[in-house]
C-alpha cells in the first residue's frame, strides 16, 4: 500500500480556503492512506472559547469530516484528519478516519498539551484501532506521542500503522518517532504542518514541519523539510508490523515481563 502526508500551512480560520488547498494537492494522488495534520483546516492557536466555539463542528454531521468523507468515497482512499470537535457545551481536539465507504470513526486526543487545556475536554473515546481494506489503523494525536504508552496500546491492539497528526512545535518527535516504531514493531505516519502562528503577544508558535513515515524497524522511510509545503508518500506493507519477533528466541510482545511493570497502573 501507498501512504502519504500532506504538509503545509493551514491559514488560521478560513476552512474553505485551507480545505481546497488539500482537494487540490490530492485530488491525482495515487494512495491508499492519507494523514493530515492536527486542526488543519482552522488552524492551531485559537485565544477565546467563542474563537473555539466557532471553528468546531460536529462529527460527523460538519462540513469538513463530509468533505472528506466524499474525498476519501471519490478517490477510493482512507483518510485520518485532525479537527476541533464540538459535542453539546464541550469541545474536543479530534481526528476522523474515513474510508471509501465515507466516515467511519473518531479519536478524541487523550493528552492535551500547553493551551489546549484551556479550551478542550480531555479525550474519553480511549485509543482505538479500526480493520479496514489496507490494514489495522490506530490513531494518536500529536503530544500523545510524549507517552511511550500510546503507541504500547495501539500496538497491543494490533495497529499495523500509527496515524499520528500533529501539530509540533517541540523539536523532540523526527527523532523519536522511529524510537516507538521500533520499540513496537510498528509504522507511523506524522502528518505535521509548517509556519508560524502569533495571534498571543509573547505567545508565537513556529511549527518544526519534519513529516515523516517510519518503519517498525526504526528506520526513516521519508520526511519532509521544516519548511515546505509538500505532499510525501512511500509504499509499505502492512503486514511488517504483526511479526514482533527480533530473533528467533525474542519477540517483544511474548518477552514482557508484566508482573514487574504494576507501578504503571497504580495510582
Amino acid at each position: 500500500m501507498k501512504a502519504g502526508v500532506y504538509q503545509f500551512n493551514p491559514a488560521f480560520g478560513k476552512k474553505d480556503e485551507n480545505l481546497k488547498n488539500v482537494l487540490s494537492e490530492v485530488k491525482d494522488a495515487d494512495l491508499d492512506l492519507l494523514v493530515l495534520p492536527e486542526f488543519f483546516a482552522t488552524g492551531y492557536q485559537f485565544i477565546s472559547t467563542d474563537e473555539v466555539a466557532e471553528l468546531s463542528e460536529r462529527i460527523p454531521d460538519g462540513d469538513t469530516t463530509g468533505c472528506l468523507s466524499q474525498l476519501s468515497h471519490q478517490q477510493g482512499f482512507y483518510i485520518v484528519a485532525g479537527l476541533p470537535e464540538r459535542d453539546g457545551d464541550r469541545f474536543f481536539n479530534s481526528a476522523i478516519l474515513t474510508g471509501p465507504e465515507g466516515f467511519i470513526s473518531v479519536y478524541r486526543k487523550t493528552h492535551l498539551f500547553f493551551e489546549e487545556k484551556l479550551y478542550f475536554t480531555p479525550g474519553d473515546t480511549g485509543f482505538k484501532v479500526w480493520k479496514t481494506g489496507i490494514g489495522r489503523i490506530g490513531i494518536m494525536i500529536c503530544f500523545d506521542w510524549f507517552f511511550p504508552e500510546s503507541m504500547r496500546i495501539l500496538s497491543l491492539m494490533g495497529a499495523d500503522i500509527v496515524a499520528h497528526p500533529s501539530n509540533l512545535v517541540l523539536p523532540y518527535c523526527p527523532a523519536v518517532m522511529p524510537v516507538r516504531c521500533l520499540e513496537n514493531r510498528v509504522f507511523s505516519v506524522t502528518a505535521n504542518r509548517t509556519g508560524e502562528e502569533k495571534r498571543k503577544e509573547g505567545k508565537s508558535l513556529k511549527f518544526i514541519g519534519q513529516s515523516l513515515i517510519a518503519s517498525p524497524d526504526g528506520k526513516v522511510l521519508i520526511k519532509a523539510r521544516e519548511d515546505e509545503e509538500t505532499l510525501i508518500t512511500v509504499e509499505i506493507d502492512p503486514h511488517i508490523s504483526r511479526n514482533k519477533s527480533l530473533n528467533p528466541l525474542n519477540n517483544i510482545f511474548e518477552d514482557r515481563r508484566i508482573d514487574m511493570y504494576r507501578k504503571l497502573t497504580e495510582d
